[in-house]
């Protein structure tokens, strides 16, 4: 049947000479495989919007559990900001291959609300690695690794917490410290904000860059040591950032 589904392009893959597979996460049926038939002709209708980040309502020959086919697209965003913008292209890319993955372990539609607010607020300007970091953390709790950030993760204690370990799998208190490094209380306090903070009611972010470096650092080591995920996008991050 024709269906119009709202989604998001993750990823693209060549098929043939002038056609693509398209991998949409949708609102209504998470992570979807389209063909956009002769979307790399020149003169093709679809060729403009048979690309990653392409976000609005598809007009699709819906299959299910099968590729459906691609008739048209009705575009509600196009990120100009995102695409003009080197930092921010790699910032979203990394977040449409995370949504991806772990689409593919749940299909609420919490993964597809976060990951379009979180480009809506790189696309008006708010700090991107910030806003990936928040993304992180929410997908943590989806993936069932979450760390634990409700109190010292050894004795529970809600005081008192002086360090977060990835190693250890959360906070730590003073009294079950050993050899980890001690971080900022801002960062202590952050972190958990991050997870309860409704992205789409962001106005305001001024965090220091010591604090952002030791939030982003432990959820690169949390995310190595609990996931198993390797995400390409990751790398080139990194690789620009220096």
């Amino acid at each position: 049947m024709i269906e119009e589904i709202e989604g998001i392009i993750v990823s693209e893959t060549d098929y043939g000479e002038t056609s693509k597979i398209l991998h949409l996460l949708t609102k209504k049926y998470g992570l979807i495989g389209v063909i956009s038939k002769g979307c790399k002709k020149l003169k093709s209708d679809l060729r403009s919007v048979s690309s990653k980040l392409t976000y609005g309502k598809f007009n699709l020959f819906y299959k299910e559990n099968k590729l459906s086919n691609l008739i048209s697209c009705d575009v509600m965003d196009s990120f100009k900001n995102i695409m003009l913008d080197m930092e921010k292209i790699s910032y979203a890319s990394f977040l449409l291959e995370l949504a991806s993955q772990v689409a593919k372990q749940n299909m609420g539609n919490i993964v597809y609300d976060d990951l379009i607010s979180a480009l809506k607020k790189i696309n008006e300007g708010f700090d991107p690695l910030v806003i990936t970091n928040i993304v992180e953390l929410k997908f943590l709790d989806l993936l069932g690794v979450m760390p634990f950030l409700d109190g010292c993760v050894v004795c529970k204690r809600k005081t008192g917490i002086a360090t977060i370990s990835s190693y250890r799998g959360g906070y730590l208190c003073q009294n079950h410290i050993g050899n980890e490094k001690i971080v900022d209380e801002q960062t202590i306090k952050l972190l958990r904000m991050f997870y309860y903070v409704d992205i789409d009611k962001i106005s305001k972010l001024d965090i220091q860059d010591k604090i952002k470096y030791e939030i982003n650092k432990f959820l690169d080591e949390y995310y190595d040591r609990y996931t198993g995920l390797y995400l390409k996008s990751k790398s080139f991050i990194k690789l620009i950032e220096g």
